[in-house]
């Protein structure tokens, strides 16, 4: 038998895979292990995953089967690998073949990934053609889910379709023996995206745009700054009038400001850091840890006032590292928005949005596809804790333990909302999308739920929402023609998302001290014990019902229903009691 029609005893093999096998170079992981062992075959990536077909002598077949499990490149990850064995075609060569999108989509889209070690060697090698290139990316790290219109996860799909590869970087991107080999957001000075600076008038042309901005910084100057999710608001974090400039423009007069320091040891010179929250600091998602300061630090004043912790993380894009290497200990970098309202991401909005803000407008013209803000974790009670789940987080799903009948859109609540959508064993989470009060957040939270459903390609059979008739996401919900919905309690909702997150299906006992939601009786429910799973609940025990002075405003100011308690205990007797708050 011909060498180019195979041996008798070879076997052909199709793998579906599944799990985060796009964006993060495991299409070229599978080329080249499959060359290595030598087989035949191909892979592709299409909306439900990546299939890969390989054919050989059972032995190889076996060692690439075990190899492609234990070898996996850092950021991928299988969660399904089902095998069928199909017909030998005599194929002794392996390619890459063409995506198809033919099918839903089930795969995971890769998150954001900040820029990795041999990324940064180059950025700062002066004999590198990308050297202090600000797009710097490859296969590792670089943006995803932000620049994602729909999967599979291939360039014609980005906002860098507008970009056409110069001839190295098309020869990087066909070399499998090449770090970028099919790296989606590919580019170098040549032909990809590129900076400018505006005064908010006008661009501003100088010979070095980020010397410039160093300056302005320097000088204590507001700048908005274009990055991956959306555009951060910039001053340095030592400079009390910037600062205190930022807070009044900003109108954030006492929430603490997120900072960017650019390595550890800067960190360290203002907050205590354990092995554990390092680890957490170096994650390729790049959050803000919580972290407690260290008294006496030469930060401004007004970074945090009466606040035991900071808010730091490290750089996570080329520009970042560019920005703050050997210029600076710490910089603000907070969401660059008036208080409540969305990030910023397109450059005419943030120059319309921003213009009472921002002296100075760094922008970019790749193009933000999908708003993200930064995460917030911390290490508490020997864990990582998700505080606020955004930009390297999203979109991953939590898996259930069992299947959902119907596709499900969950709307959220009326605070902090996000949005999720299930489909089969797991839930897709959405980015934090911040309270639902005004109609900009509306339209963040309707460009969110469009956003999901079109890259998992999911319909939804059914629509998820709080009891609560005023909340805004509620009003959406129920303003939907032709789709069912179904009410659910606010503290149910906590009790069952604590449950999947820990893989529990049995009932448990839920302690919720939430604040208030909207109860199954119709009353304001307010710090719940309640036994239940997600096919329904008992409330066990709850606070006594008192009136809120105020109404919602109670919500925000949780001194009016401590004096609340106080009447009810104490009736007209409480004018009798010691009681600063009240007096003042």
């Amino acid at each position: 038998m011909s060498p180019l029609t195979g041996s008798r005893s070879d076997q052909r093999l199709r793998l579906d895979v599944n799990g985060v096998v796009q964006g993060v170079g495991f299409r070229p992981y599978v080329y080249r292990l499959a060359n290595e062992v030598g087989l035949g075959g191909h892979v592709n990536n299409h909306s439900r995953g990546v299939t890969i077909e390989i054919e050989g002598s059972p032995q190889k077949v076996e060692t690439f089967r075990n190899r492609l499990i234990a070898e996996l490149p850092p950021l991928a990850r299988i969660d399904e690998c089902h095998a069928q064995a199909i017909p030998v075609r005599g194929e002794i060569e392996f390619r890459i073949t063409l995506s198809a999108d033919n099918a839903t989509a089930s795969t995971i889209i890769p998150p954001d990934i900040a820029t990795c070690d041999d990324c940064l060697r180059e950025l700062f090698d002066p004999g590198d053609r990308r050297y202090r290139y600000p797009f710097i990316n490859c296969t590792n790290c670089g943006p995803r889910y932000t620049i994602v219109e729909s999967i599979p996860y291939d360039r014609p799909y980005t906002s860098m379709k507008l970009f056409d590869l110069c001839p190295d970087c098309h020869r990087e991107y066909h070399d499998p023996a090449d770090r970028r080999f099919h790296a989606q957001p590919n580019a170098c000075p040549v032909c990809g995206p590129g900076l400018t600076l505006h005064d908010g008038a006008a661009e501003v042309v100088c010979d070095d745009l980020l010397a410039r901005v160093i300056d302005y910084l320097r000088d204590g100057r507001v700048v908005a700054i274009r990055g991956v999710g959306g555009f951060h608001l910039a001053v340095d974090a030592s400079n009390e009038a910037a600062v205190c400039k930022l807070r009044e423009r900003k109108q954030r007069a006492e929430k603490p400001l997120a900072m960017m320091a650019p390595d550890i040891d800067a960190v360290r010179r203002f907050c205590q850091v354990s092995k554990n929250e390092e680890t957490l600091l170096l994650e390729h998602t790049r959050p803000i840890v919580l972290l407690k300061r260290i008294e006496n630090d030469s930060l401004a004043p007004s970074v945090a006032y009466d606040n035991r912790f900071y808010g730091f993380m490290l750089p996570y894009t080329p520009l970042h590292h560019l920005l703050l290497r050997g210029n600076f200990d710490a910089l603000i970098m907070t969401s660059a928005n008036l208080a409540e309202e969305p990030i910023a991401i397109g450059n005419d909005e943030a120059i319309d949005r921003l213009g009472g803000i921002a002296d100075c407008f760094l922008l970019h013209n790749r193009d933000i596809l999908q708003r993200c803000d930064d995460s917030i974790v911390r290490h508490a009670a020997g864990a990582k804790r998700i505080i606020r789940r955004a930009r390297g987080f999203v979109p991953q799903s939590v898996y259930l333990g069992g299947q959902v009948e119907r596709s499900i859109l969950a709307c959220g609540g009326e605070l902090k909302n996000t949005i999720a959508l299930a489909r089969d064993n797991r839930v897709c989470l959405s980015q934090h999308i911040g309270d639902l009060d005004n109609p900009s957040a509306l339209g963040f939270f309707e460009e969110c739920v469009d956003h999901l459903k079109g890259v998992l390609q999911i319909e939804p059979d059914l629509i998820a929402h709080d009891l609560h008739p005023e909340y805004l996401s509620t009003k959406w919900a129920l303003n939907q023609s032709d789709i069912p919905t179904v009410g659910i309690q606010h503290h149910h909702a906590h009790l069952v998302s604590v449950l999947a997150d820990n893989s529990i299906s049995e009932p448990a006992i839920g302690i919720i001290l939430d604040g208030t939601g909207y109860g199954t009786d119709g009353t304001i429910w307010g710090g719940e014990i309640l036994y239940g799973d997600a096919r329904g609940f008992d409330r066990l025990a709850w606070l006594e019902p008192v009136p809120m002075p105020g109404g919602e405003a109670a919500i925000r100011q949780p001194w009016r229903m401590a004096l609340g308690y106080l009447q009810h205990v104490y009736g007209d007797a409480l004018n009798d009691l010691d009681l600063p708050f009240v007096k003042d």
